[in-house]
C-alpha cells in the first residue's frame, strides 16, 4: 500500500485514452498504412481509428488494419434521420489529434479550397482548430514541384495545420526526388 492511501483505494484509475484519427488518401504511399497503424498502436494509451478515401483502398488490404476503418459508405449508412449521429462530426468530436498520411495532391487541393465531397474531407472541414491536425504530403516529384502545390500547402498551414515534410527517396515510378 502507498502511504496515505486507505486500503482498497490504491488501484490505479484508468487513464483516458488519447484518440488519434488517421486519414489516408489515394497516394501510393497509402500502402504503408498497415505499418503506420502497427507503429501507432505500440504507443501506450493510444486509440486509433482510420478514415479512408475510396482511392486509398487500392493500395492496402483492409484485413491488415487492426482498428476501426471508416469509408464514405459508413457516413451514409449511419445517418437515416434527423436525430441520428453524423459520422464526420462524431469522428471530429472523438479525435484528440488527426494525422493525414499520406495526403495526395487531389485531397490537398480539395482541403485547400474547402471542398468536402467525401468522409475524410468532411471531417477535415469540420475539424476543431484547437486540436492538432498533421498532414503528410505524398505525391510524385513532378506534382510536388508544381507551383500550385506550395500555395496549397501554405493554405493548410494558414489554417493552423502542421506539415510533416516529405523526404527525398526513390519513388515507386522509378524517379528519385521528393
Amino acid at each position: 500500500l502507498e502511504p496515505g492511501i486507505p486500503a482498497g483505494k490504491n488501484s490505479p484509475t484508468p487513464q483516458k485514452k488519447f484518440h488519434v484519427l488517421v486519414g489516408v488518401t489515394g497516394s501510393v504511399a497509402a500502402l504503408k498504412l498497415p505499418l503506420l497503424i502497427v507503429e501507432l498502436l505500440k504507443i501506450p494509451g493510444l486509440e486509433v481509428k482510420v478514415v479512408t478515401t475510396e482511392r486509398a483502398k487500392h493500395f492496402y488490404n483492409a484485413q491488415e488494419i487492426p482498428v476501426t476503418l471508416y469509408g464514405d459508405e459508413d457516413e451514409w449508412q449511419l445517418w437515416k434521420g434527423r436525430s441520428d449521429p453524423v459520422l464526420h462530426i462524431e469522428l471530429r468530436r472523438w479525435a484528440d489529434l488527426m494525422v493525414v498520411a499520406p495526403l495526395d495532391a487531389n485531397t490537398l487541393a480539395k482541403v485547400a479550397n474547402g471542398i468536402c465531397d467525401n468522409l475524410l474531407t468532411c471531417v477535415i472541414r469540420a475539424w476543431d482548430l484547437s486540436k492538432p491536425l498533421l498532414f503528410c504530403p505524398a505525391m510524385n516529384t513532378a506534382m510536388w514541384e508544381h507551383p500550385i502545390t506550395a500555395r496549397q500547402v501554405e493554405q493548410l498551414k494558414g489554417f493552423g495545420y502542421v506539415e510533416i515534410p516529405c523526404v527525398v527517396k526513390k519513388l515507386v515510378c522509378g524517379d528519385e526526388g521528393q
